[in-house]
């Protein structure tokens, strides 16, 4: 029998009470603040008016440029790097595979949901292009000239994906329509397909026909709560936001008819009290949907409404990374598996032999995405250190090593003899070059 050990916590963990899990009463959000009439909508960036000229690099200090979309879009600075336009490098990886494009307006995103740096609370603090957006800035880069980058690399893109994340927002669905047929125009989705991350709160079943029919790939739709109680408190009426959990899982059926198996997916963010069976139960039923499911691990935004509570503890993380993996992509089934009374994994239902194998091929603690080129299970979008510091990896963003691994082993509690973890040995290890090098395209 494989099982984890149930009584109290696991070595290392680093979770409220010294648990390692966050239960459902910690991960309360704090309610948002009011905000000024004149900064609501976008009213600074209006009101200054200033011309925008070329690549946007966030900075508060500064009057943001009336930037919109479908003529900008924003990208993650790893994705700015891999296109050549901002300098830098990743430590031990090559920056990313997945082109992440976000829609922008100087009105922002007109949801508040409480783990999120873009919220609509955050308008008095900072203005919608300086917000800092799963761990890191995103530049504002103008849509012609990315779409020239990317055509006239060709075949020999670095990008194994581009992913258009709309927001909630007016002209979000409008919007998303022009920027994928720019996209499209130019470049063959055959070699770089497109994915969409959803904004169900204001699309239509006739919106996802419309896109697949323009190209895109794969749908996906960020649930991020893994239940409607989580769901209402961090994205919905707790918190002053309009999304909902019914309208949420419409479109995701919407999705399922219109793109097809394994085309869907619903993105979930593990450590917002949820339980990791109420985790593995949504994954499940992904599954016999025929999608998938995509992780990511809690981390406190800064500036978010949960910047104050705790970062999912990596034993809660590793159990239900794995879990997922196996349902995913190894035929297992959470009916199986077994879960003491806080919900937590203590039997994977496989046998020790064959479980050991897919810990030890590391693939299953990778970040989770829509796939790329190489093969279903690994991500085109990596997104490299966007659930964590590199110093306390979540999501690997490249193959783990032997070093990471055993610290891995470590946070499951299923260390093999004689293989012990030595903190920090991973953190030696040498970074790999970035993508396209560290300069910057001019």
């Amino acid at each position: 029998m494989t099982c984890l050990k149930p009584e109290g916590a696991a070595p290392g963990a680093t979770g409220p009470g010294g648990l390692d899990f966050n239960p459902f009463d910690t991960m309360e959000p704090r309610a948002p603040d009011a905000t000024p009439s004149p900064l609501r909508n976008g009213g600074r960036v209006k009101g200054n008016d200033v011309a925008p000229a070329g690549v946007y690099l966030p900075n508060n200090n500064i009057l943001t440029p009336h930037m919109r979309s479908p003529d900008y879009v924003q990208m993650s600075t790893a994705a700015a790097i891999t296109l050549g336009i901002m300098s830098g490098k990743m430590y031990r990886c090559a920056c990313t595979r997945c082109l992440n494009l976000l829609l922008t307006y100087p009105e922002g995103c007109r949801a508040n949901c409480a783990y999120c740096g873009l919220a609509r609370h955050r308008e008095a603090d900072r203005d919608y292009a300086d917000r800092n957006f799963i761990r890191v800035d995103w530049p504002a880069v103008p849509m012609e000239r990315i779409v020239e980058i990317v055509a006239n690399d060709g075949a020999a893109t670095p990008f194994h994906r581009m992913c258009i994340s709309m927001i909630t927002h007016p002209r979000s669905e409008d919007d998303t329509f022009t920027v994928l047929k720019s996209w499209t125009d130019r470049i063959d989705p055959e070699t770089v397909p497109v994915s969409i991350l959803s904004n169900p709160t204001t699309m239509s079943r006739a919106d996802v026909a419309r896109l697949h029919g323009m190209g895109a790939d794969i749908f996906t739709v960020a649930l991020d709560a893994a239940t409607p109680e989580i769901f209402d408190r961090t994205r919905g009426k707790g918190v002053q936001s309009p999304h909902n959990w019914r309208k949420y899982w419409e479109i995701l059926l919407d999705a399922k008819d219109i793109f097809g198996p394994q085309k869907f997916g619903a993105h979930i963010i593990v450590g917002m009290g949820e339980t990791e069976h109420d985790v593995l139960t949504l994954v499940q039923r992904l599954v016999d949907l025929g999608g998938h499911s995509h992780m990511f691990c809690f981390f406190p935004e800064r500036g978010s409404l949960m910047d104050h509570l705790p970062a999912t503890p990596r034993d809660q993380w590793r159990r239900v990374q794995l879990g997922r993996y196996l349902i995913d992509y190894c035929d297992a089934r959470v009916e199986r598996m077994r879960f003491d009374d806080c919900g937590r994994v203590t039997d994977f239902g496989l046998p020790q032999a064959e479980l050991d194998a897919i810990v030890d091929s590391g693939i299953a603690f990778r970040t989770s995405g829509c796939p790329g080129k190489f093969r279903d299970d690994v991500s085109a979008c990596d997104r490299p250190y966007g659930d964590s510091p590199p110093s306390d990896i979540a999501s690997y963003p490249f193959q783990p090593a032997a070093a990471d691994l055993r610290r891995i082993r470590h946070q499951l509690d299923m260390e093999k003899p004689g293989e012990a973890y030595e903190e920090g040995e991973e953190l030696e290890l040498e970074d790999e070059p970035a993508a396209n090098g560290t300069a910057p395209r001019s």
